[in-house]
């Protein structure tokens, strides 16, 4: 149920029933604690809740009500309104399965007024299933059996008055079925250890001692040693369940999947008490006494019996399953970190580029792409075995890069990354051009994906699919953001066990990280193609389709007040689109900010106070600053928006991605072999685990540098120290070549000079010169061999 949607006032017309009545009060009291939940979670006021959840229900995206409805909201920017999306849509499951457990217990003339209260004041959906549980329909159980066979006073008899005699109180109850009386006190037995572990109280107890006292203990099976060699560190590993980390509990899990491991939670294995603790919860709650009268005796062992047989494994799968959500979470929020620092990657911005996706047996695939990342040309060469064409391939690349007028090269980073960059490389130093291009080793995570998907080849239904790789790291060189959105985010890999955690629930995140990174940035109107324009707020795929239709029958669009002439684009779509696109030199100057034509009217007013053009405004800073954003307030617009408008107007369409940044690998150093202990390297980042970080330092395996090996200080989280996509200069600690495992750290040497960390969003440290990939000096002439393939391909056209 829609618990935020405005329910009808409540009246008191006695002609309302009053369950009507009931049912109103019961929706607004949902509301009030939804409201006042989500408002402590996410460190805001309930009306700001309120207003937004309003807005959400309406129909508007995350980025638009952040970016266009501070006033609405209080401020409440895109994190905040992401969790509380989140929060808002568990606690509305919640509340609908409260609902539908109070009317199953009441349909059974069971519901009393405590039990209701101990349901409306369950947080979570397995208090309400614990107190649900008495009432659950179920299969014909034990304790039924000896319901029907009249034992249930006799329960109660030995629960209530400790001073009977088991054995003799039992004799009364031998009749009929009930043959004797070991019979009748099992009977007996069984329901109370039915009731017992019914009692959502207690289960809430023994849940918050197993979350305090448990330990997660892996071990290996017999004979899988040698198969599973690659869980080693957990064959044999004990540890509190309440710190096992996400990426040791998704390992192990993993191990255990794969029939290498076997997992069990423990609890007080080792208390040396006879009556361990968790039996003295359970005799606790019902007051038994271990060295009470015989009647305590026999409900100590009923306790026994309810841990033993009823509940042990019942709490300890909750646990795993537990252990399993929380593991995920971390994951899934470690890969969505990952995944923006990916997405708002700096762009190389609008030039000419050549992509090589390297290759061996099957060649170089490579693809020249003019500044707009339209395709102007192919080629396929062969510099390595077993036709080792080195000569011919440097001549294709290099009468490529003369014909196209090449300033950008995307190398590959997958097989033959490193060659292929030595290859070029050597070529560089020989190019009679100036400026020399500029090489870039690019992550083609993700590449193959798109090749062989629809959307690429609805793109290049000629081109062959290895040559669409080649494209598309190209491209997404010029703008990471442009072309990854074109992949399946789960396909980037850039998170840690992303295929063992909830998939919906990945998807889900991942496809709310891509939303706000491309409407952080903007998009432009007329070259955005449809899988960005389909991310854009308010906009989906038909749209995203139809817009570009558009585009492609009536040209470039001039305003984005054309937006509205697109088919199944109506008012309130254009109202969540309409400034997040731009439109560069339109007939309204404003379509290029990320002003939102509502706004337009304020914007002109503060135009107007400049007293000049508003082309002549835009960009203007020193006059700018001189207004007052009060004196522009009015009854619509506040003073967050005309904040918003006045900087947006200094800086118009601004990118908030950082300056385009490249890492210098090694000479020299191109396969692991190559390492030794105490090189210092650079590297950039490529992914960003609970753990620590890997680091690309160019021999085609990442190396790690740990946690604790990431500052001279204690690092919690690795993301407040490195980011996905940033340069960072590191020292080789060890190198296992048979394991392909490289050890790196950042911290200082023993000798005090600091590993040195380049400053990248986020990082307020000033950061030191990185060094580039481009040449600064024009070399000599190139003379021999290779200079006459150059001047060969530079005289062909």
């Amino acid at each position: 149920m829609r618990l935020y949607r405005r329910a009808p006032p409540i009246n008191s017309d006695p002609s309302i029933p009053v369950r009507s009545m009931t049912e109103a009060s019961t929706a607004s009291s949902t509301r009030h604690r939804i409201t006042t939940t989500i408002a402590t979670e996410i460190a805001a006021q309930p009306r700001q809740v309120e207003a937004a959840v309003a807005l959400l229900d309406e129909g508007s995206t995350v980025p638009f009500i952040a970016r266009y409805r501070k006033e609405v909201t209080g401020g409440l920017d895109d994190t905040q309104l992401r969790k509380l999306e989140e929060r808002l849509g568990y606690l509305r499951e919640l509340e609908d399965r409260r609902a539908a457990v109070i009317e199953s217990i009441r349909s059974q003339d069971k519901l009393s007024e405590d039990l209701e209260a101990k349901l409306q004041a369950a947080t979570t959906k397995a208090e309400v299933e614990d107190l649900y549980l008495p009432y659950k329909p179920k299969r014909r159980t034990k304790a039924q059996i000896a319901h029907e066979r009249g034992l249930g006073p006799l329960a109660e008899l030995l629960l209530t008055d400790r001073s009977q005699v088991p054995t003799e109180a039992a004799a009364a109850f031998v009749a009929g079925e009930v043959t004797d009386v070991k019979m009748a006190l099992e009977g007996a037995r069984d329901i109370l250890m039915e009731r017992f572990s019914e009692d959502a109280a207690l289960l809430g107890r023994l849940r918050q001692h197993l979350r305090e006292r448990a330990v997660l203990k892996s071990s290996v099976f017999e004979g899988k040693q040698e198969a599973g060699a690659k869980f080693s560190d957990y064959f044999s590993h004990v540890e509190p369940w309440a710190k096992v980390a996400g990426h040791r509990a998704l390992a192990m899990m993993r191990g255990r999947n794969e029939d290498i491991l076997m997992l069990e939670i423990e609890v007080d294995v080792d208390d040396p008490a006879p009556v361990k603790p968790v039996e003295r919860i359970i005799a606790a709650s019902q007051n038994i006494r271990p060295d009470g009268t015989a009647a305590d005796a026999w409900l100590m062992d009923v306790a026994r019996w309810t841990w033993r047989v009823r509940l042990s494994m019942n709490l300890s799968v909750d646990l795993m399953m537990e252990l399993r959500q929380r593991a995920e979470a971390e994951a899934i929020d470690v890969f969505a970190k990952n995944l923006k620092e990916l997405l708002l990657a700096a762009p190389a911005g609008a030039k000419p580029t050549l992509g090589l996706d390297p290759g061996i047996r099957t060649g170089v695939k490579v693809a020249a792409i003019d500044g707009t990342g339209k395709l102007v040309e192919t080629a396929t060469v062969y510099p390595f075995q077993p036709k080792n064409d080195v000569r011919g391939a440097q001549a294709e690349i290099a009468r490529l890069i003369k014909k196209h007028g090449i300033e950008l090269l995307a190398i590959g980073n997958g097989t033959a990354s490193r060659e292929t960059e030595k290859l070029v490389a050597e070529l560089l130093t020989a190019l009679p051009v100036q400026p020399l291009p500029r090489k870039v080793v690019v992550s083609e995570a993700g590449a193959s994906v798109y090749s062989a998907s629809e959307l690429a080849s609805n793109e290049f239904p000629d081109l062959d699919v290895s040559l669409r790789g080649a494209v598309s790291i190209a491209r997404r060189l010029q703008d990471p953001l442009a072309e990854l959105v074109k992949i399946d985010p789960k396909s980037i890999g850039v998170g840690q066990y992303q295929h063992d955690v909830d998939q919906y629930r990945l998807a889900k995140q991942l496809d709310a990280v891509v939303e706000d990174a491309v409407n952080a940035v903007g998009v432009d109107l007329n070259l955005a193609s449809a899988s960005l324009l389909a991310r854009v707020s308010g906009l989906g795929g038909s749209i995203a389709d139809a817009i570009v239709v558009h585009r492609n029958q009536h040209g470039a669009f001039k305003s984005r007040k054309e937006l509205l002439e697109v088919s199944r684009l109506g008012p309130k779509t254009f109202e969540q689109c309409a400034g997040f696109l731009r439109i560069r030199d339109g007939a309204e100057p404003l379509d290029a900010s990320s002003v939102h034509p509502e706004a337009y009217v304020v914007a002109n007013r503060i135009v107007k106070a400049c007293g000049r053009d508003a082309r002549a405004v835009l960009g203007d800073s020193a006059a700018l600053k001189k207004l007052d954003a009060r004196q522009f307030v009015d009854e619509r617009f506040g003073l967050p928006t005309v904040r918003d408008i006045l900087l947006e107007l200094e800086k118009p369409g601004r990118d908030p991605r950082p300056e385009f940044r490249t890492a210098a690998f090694a000479d020299g150093v191109n396969e692991i072999v190559d390492l030794k202990p105490g090189m210092v390297l650079e590297g950039t980042v490529t992914n960003v685990a609970a753990f620590g970080a890997f680091v690309d330092i160019g021999v085609h395996q990442d190396g790690l540098v740990h946690v604790s090996q990431l500052a001279d200080r204690f690092v919690k989280d690795p993301h407040q120290v490195v980011k996905a996509g940033q340069i960072v200069q590191v020292r080789v600690v060890d190198v296992d070549v048979k394991r392909q495992r490289i050890a790196l750290t950042m911290k200082s040497k023993d000798d005090g000079s600091a590993a040195a960390v380049s400053g990248q969003r986020g990082d307020s440290r000033r950061a030191p010169e990185v060094r580039s990939t481009r040449p600064v000096k024009n070399t000599p002439a190139p003379q021999g061999a290779m200079g006459a393939a150059l001047a060969d391909a530079f005289k062909r056209k």
